[in-house]
């Protein structure tokens, strides 16, 4: 299975075989605004679906980032450490937050294509 899935919390993940790549989603970081600092997992973790696995603060607020599925971190972008502004600049690329390999490949199947996507923020806007 391949594409972009998202979540109603705004995350999207990008799955690649056996392992996903999850970051925030462009309207999330529009809804932020500008991004002073993120936390991202320990390689090594555990997460389960719904977990909490980082934090993303602005200049406006501050905000859980949750695992759309369950895994193991297997990756996280130190450089969003150093350079917080990347989720700014391509959230929904140079600016993912980590990757986990997945437990339950089916979790997927609970998760929105780009067109759900789309139509849910239409309804939040």
């Amino acid at each position: 299975m391949s594409g972009i899935k998202f979540t109603k919390d705004h995350e999207w993940i990008s799955v690649d075989g056996d392992t996903a790549t999850i970051g925030i989603t462009a309207y999330a970081q529009e809804q932020l605004g500008d991004v002073v600092f993120v936390e991202v997992p320990e390689t090594g973790k555990t997460v389960a679906q719904g977990d909490e696995a980082g934090v993303v603060e602005s200049v406006k607020a501050a905000s859980e980032v949750y695992a759309p599925v369950s895994g193991e971190v297997v990756d996280a972008n130190a450089d969003l450490e150093d350079n917080p502004a990347l989720v700014n600049q391509d959230p929904q690329s140079g600016g993912w937050f980590f990757r986990l390999r997945l437990s339950d490949e089916g979790e997927l199947d609970g998760l929105m294509d780009e067109a759900a996507y789309k139509a849910y923020i239409e309804e939040l806007d």
